[in-house]
């Protein structure tokens, strides 16, 4: 079973998928990590966000999730960057990055490769990202659209900030940062952050990380294939 969880930052979905995952026992493929590491793999290299920069870079050293028992761990070329990607500058230069053509068509095409090879085993996956439900798994069984209200975002965002080490910025700055991402996104020509037709909407404004994992977890036992009568005991 394919569980495709999309939605913008601070919304809960990364939180949510994971342990959704956790709980079933299936593999969490965080996508926006990918492009986080393409993201920082352009500030590394002080190149324009360009089509040609990244194809260049694509070819230098491509993303790719290893399996790891506290969840995939992100490597770019031949390094481990997980512990490098969650700062705002990171966030900020893959929001620019998933604009561009080159990288949506790589990263795509990567996801859609290790959420089969995870799906032919009999396993299940579950994504979060943006486009999940629109580009990468139109046919995913689960479809869900997270979101909560600009403020909560912010607060959950500078609160998970804060949790860092090194200095973190004003909650007024994280706030203008996720509007200004929201809106880049929202108005991309490519792949636009937007809900499937059929994803069904989850607004996490007032409900714990609990109650959006058990509100996903009960979609997956709805949408779970039932055993036919001639096989039931």
């Amino acid at each position: 079973m394919i569980v495709a969880i999309d939605g913008p930052a601070g919304s809960g979905k990364s939180t949510t998928a994971r342990r959704v995952a956790e709980r079933m026992g299936w593999l969490y493929l965080d996508t926006g990590a990918m492009y986080r590491a393409i993201g920082l793999a352009f500030l590394e290299a002080g190149r324009p966000f360009t089509d040609e920069a990244a194809g260049v870079l694509l070819r230098e050293a491509a993303v790719d999730l290893v399996p790891a028992p506290e969840g995939s761990r992100v490597v770019l070329g031949s390094r481990d960057v997980t512990d490098r990607l969650r700062t705002p500058e990171v966030a900020d230069a893959a929001s620019r990055a998933s604009a561009l053509a080159p990288v949506r068509a790589a990263l795509v095409e990567a996801q859609r490769r290790i959420a089969r090879q995870q799906a032919e085993t009999g396993g299940g996956v579950v994504l979060e990202g943006r486009d999940i439900g629109t580009v990468v798994f139109p046919d995913a069984d689960v479809k869900v659209f997270m979101t909560a209200d600009l403020d909560a975002r912010a607060r959950r965002r500078h609160a998970e900030l804060d949790a860092q080490v090194g200095e973190t910025p004003a909650l007024d700055r994280v706030s203008e940062e996720l509007d200004a991402r929201d809106r880049r996104d929202s108005e991309r020509a490519l792949a636009p952050l937007r809900p499937a037709e059929d994803a069904v909407l989850l607004d996490t404004t007032a409900l714990s990380v609990e109650e959006q994992v058990e509100r996903v977890l009960a979609l997956i036992r709805e949408r779970a294939p039932q055993p036919s009568a001639a096989a039931r005991p």
